[in-house]
């Protein structure tokens, strides 16, 4: 009976004690500290409460930092999906997908700002899982292009002493928003004799408010008594914005990915999800085409010898999983576990993400693409992409609501992206309570390591309390940890035992098995 329930449950190995590790952020040659342990096996709700407690696999190996020693403290981050409304840079990578599929249009410009990733040999001491999954569309250069194309609009404006004038204006119309008058509030300053705009004539307009004016006289010229279709006492033409006059809501996630494309169009993209399981023919069809996609990204974007990206080390990372595929009668469609999402563009794959689809997330593992389609920003596309697919699975499984995205590094600038996908939660390290990522900043701009509940006599409440009821594998035998200890009587074991049990929590330590020798 013991060794049937070994079989339907978590079996992990505890490694004691705390690995060193060179750091894949900061580089710091024994700076990252972690805790690991081998899963043979995982329940899918085992995982799921693991990284509620700032566990992550990589391949069967799940570890956790030590978040008050290590080098660069890894916060574990989730996008709460079914409110995420895309950025601006968001709807630019979208924007630039559709011109791609609809008419075969290239974009020029590259983000040069693409977050660093560590090397494979780095994936337990770092997150590799996301570390390039989401290339950052830097917003400022964008408000710098519109600052300047403003300022060639103003006409006889000089271009030193009006300059700071000009980006105050702007600041203030970015904060009150589109549509709201910029000169509510003034901006004095005193320009030096002979230099700057005259005080005493009326300051210079956009060219898009005069535009608006002139039309406006246009139609009362034309209808005096202000009797046309669209026209309101206030004599402004509702006819020039008839999509804002109605719905002035934002465009979803959904409509911008899925906008319809022409049946002409150049190019088609498919995304298929692929259970991780040599026993899926699909999944076994496309191995061959997958793994020369990873040896092409692995050689190009992180400069590992070709020696380094075999078969073997594909398969260990991305293709062996302890997560067990559940198929439960209020699970998804697809069921619960590992899985690959290809992106197929004219019938070969260009990327392929691996998720893991837990019982109240999907999370992100890793993802590899070819370095030929960079143009696309496939980094940023595929997070939108799953994010959506996120709030999709929701629609039959409502506790899946969260989208997770690895760890968020705060000291390390270049991870800092994580953080833009918004709303977002930040993982408590102490208590493990989830915290709105915009409270924990001002604290991890003062220290590296945070206990962001703020309340201080909050305890982590699935602390292990009870450590004799951890359930150990021994001998084919499944027994108490009180029961092992009287039988063992090794009290060199019990700091490890102890150890992990405060790691996992009470509720792992009951349900899954520790393997002792």
């Amino acid at each position: 009976m013991a060794s049937r329930a070994a079989l339907s449950s978590s079996i992990v190995e505890y490694f004691e004690g705390e690995d060193f590790y060179r750091c894949g952020y900061c580089k710091n040659e024994s700076g990252s500290r972690s805790n690991g342990m081998w899963a043979h096996s995982l329940t899918v709700q085992d995982y799921q409460d693991l990284i509620d407690r700032g566990w992550r696999r990589s391949g069967k190996y799940v570890y956790k930092p030590v978040m008050n020693q290590t080098c660069c403290p890894q916060y574990t981050i989730r996008c709460l999906s079914l409110q995420f409304q895309p950025s601006k840079s968001h709807k630019k990578v979208l924007k630039k997908m559709s011109k791609f599929l609809a008419k075969g249009e290239i974009s020029k410009g590259n983000c040069d700002d693409e977050p660093m990733e560590p090397t494979m040999e780095d994936a337990v001491a770092g997150d590799v899982a996301l570390i390039n999954k989401l290339d950052i569309q830097c917003d400022l250069k964008t408000l710098k292009e519109s600052l300047e194309g403003e300022e060639k609009k103003k006409g006889k404006s000089s271009k030193k002493a009006e300059s700071n004038e000009v980006i105050q204006s702007q600041d203030t119309e970015e904060k009150l928003g589109p549509g709201e008058p910029s000169h509510s509030i003034e901006v004095h300053t005193v320009p030096k004799p002979g230099k700057g705009a005259d005080l005493s004539k009326p300051p210079c307009r956009k060219a898009k408010e005069i535009r608006k004016e002139r039309k406006r006289l246009k139609l009362m010229q034309q209808n005096p008594a202000g009797e046309f279709e669209g026209f309101q006492a206030q004599r402004e033409p509702l006819s020039l914005f008839p999509p804002k006059a109605k719905s002035n809501q934002p465009k979803s996630l959904e409509d911008l990915l899925f906008e319809s494309l022409p049946e002409n169009a150049p190019h088609k993209l498919e995304v298929r999800l692929v259970p991780v399981s040599f026993e899926d023919p699909e999944f076994k069809s496309s191995f061959s085409q997958s793994f020369s996609l990873y040896v092409k990204y692995q050689t190009a974007i992180h400069r590992d010898p070709p020696d380094e990206c075999g078969k073997t080390e594909f398969t260990r990372f991305l293709c062996s999983s302890p997560l067990e595929a559940e198929h439960p009668p209020n699970a998804p469609d697809c069921g619960y576990g590992s899985f690959h999402q290809q992106y197929w563009l004219d019938g070969k794959i260009i990327a392929v993400g691996v998720i893991d689809i837990l019982p109240h997330c999907v999370s992100s593992v890793y993802l590899y693409y070819d370095p030929d389609y960079s143009f696309l920003s496939l980094g940023v596309y595929s997070a939108l992409r799953e994010i959506a697919f996120t709030r999709q699975l929701h629609e039959k499984t409502p506790e899946l609501s969260y989208y997770y995205m690895g760890f968020y590094i705060h000291s390390c600038p270049k991870m800092k992206y994580k953080g833009h996908y918004r709303p977002s939660d930040l993982l408590c390290p102490e208590t493990y309570v989830w915290v709105p990522i915009e409270q924990c900043l001002p604290s991890l701009e003062n220290s590296k390591y945070c206990r962001f509940n703020q309340d201080p006599d909050a305890v982590d409440e699935g602390r292990s309390k009870e450590p004799d009821r951890l359930q150990v594998f021994h001998k084919r035998a499944v027994m108490p940890y009180g029961v092992y200890r009287r039988q063992r009587k090794a009290p060199a074991e019990e700091a490890a035992v102890l150890q992990y049990a405060g790691l996992v929590g009470q509720a792992c330590s009951e349900r899954m098995l520790l393997f002792r020798s």
